[in-house]
């Protein structure tokens, strides 16, 4: 019996070594005006874990901060707002995300499309996948949200793992004539690439409450969009 039960013991520690838990290595950095952000590494690469609520340039240039005025927003060159005092970080058009004064602090960047395509296939979206456009992948959108629905609507059958430690919140968006986007905080976020598809629209990444997966499109600068960077 001693016998049968240290072979028992060993058989299962063994079982737990070929299957270990996932470790998730986080760091912090924080960006010109002090604000700090709990950071990830994800694959080779680290992450912001959290929206850029920044309000200056790298530079130390205001950003203009343009909120509730339709006209302005639709015609302004670089501009943020603020979906609401509970909001999960700031909105910027794409004008601000690309502004040579630089919108990422020190030592990161606003991701490529192609760093996007780089996440999400190491969370197991194949190389088709990741290159089509619309709804894509499998569950890779689960493993960016902030866990157990924290932040989000719920929905049946939706239930998210954050296994990346992404921690994506649903952040919402602006229209890009101004008008808030509908229905708004804990329903959906979208987050900017820096990479352009022609010159009046970028790149970008969309996360929905109901579906999970990972929605990528292209969409007018004007737009207002949550900014994740990733270190240079």
């Amino acid at each position: 019996m001693p016998l049968l039960l240290v072979v028992l013991v060993f058989n299962s520690c063994e079982e737990d070594d070929e299957n270990p838990t996932p470790v998730i290595e986080t760091g912090t950095m924080a960006d010109v005006e002090g604000n700090e952000y709990t950071t990830v590494k994800i694959g080779s690469k680290w992450w912001m874990a959290e929206n850029l609520r920044v309000t200056k340039y790298r530079n130390g240039n205001p950003i203009p901060f343009v909120q509730n005025t339709i006209d302005e927003w639709s015609t302004s060159l670089d501009a943020y707002c603020s979906y609401s005092p509970t909001a999960p970080g700031f909105l910027y058009n794409w004008s601000a995300v690309n502004n040579p004064s630089q919108l990422a602090p020190e030592g990161w960047h606003i991701p490529s499309d192609d760093e996007w395509k780089e996440l999400e296939k190491h969370l197991g979206m194949t190389n088709d996948q990741a290159e089509g456009t619309g709804w894509r992948g499998d569950d890779q959108g689960e493993k960016l949200k902030m866990e157990g629905n924290s932040g989000w609507s719920v929905y049946d059958g939706i239930w998210s793992t954050n296994e990346s430690g992404f921690s994506a919140e649903a952040g919402s968006c602006i229209m890009f004539d101004g008008k808030s986007g509908f229905p708004g905080l804990h329903y959906h976020g979208f987050w900017w690439s820096i990479t352009e598809h022609d010159s009046n629209n970028s790149w970008y990444r969309y996360l929905d409450y109901k579906n999970k997966d990972v929605f990528r499109s292209h969409g007018n600068k004007h737009y207002g969009f949550s900014v994740r960077c990733i270190k240079d």
